[in-house]
């Protein structure tokens, strides 16, 4: 489970808040990881290209 160890790692980055989101939100109803402040879904810092 690689989303798992992703929010264990807080690699998830929310491109509306433009932070790194350690504590995010995953949706019951389609298991999306999104942020806890906005609902944006987060995207994994890895695939940014950013650092």
């Amino acid at each position: 489970m690689e989303d798992v160890e992703d929010l264990e790692r807080g690699r998830l980055y929310c491109p509306k808040c433009k932070t790194v989101v350690e504590d995010p939100l995953v949706c019951g109803d389609c298991a999306a990881i999104i942020c806890r402040r906005c609902g944006a879904p987060l995207e994994e810092i890895d695939n940014l290209g950013v650092g």
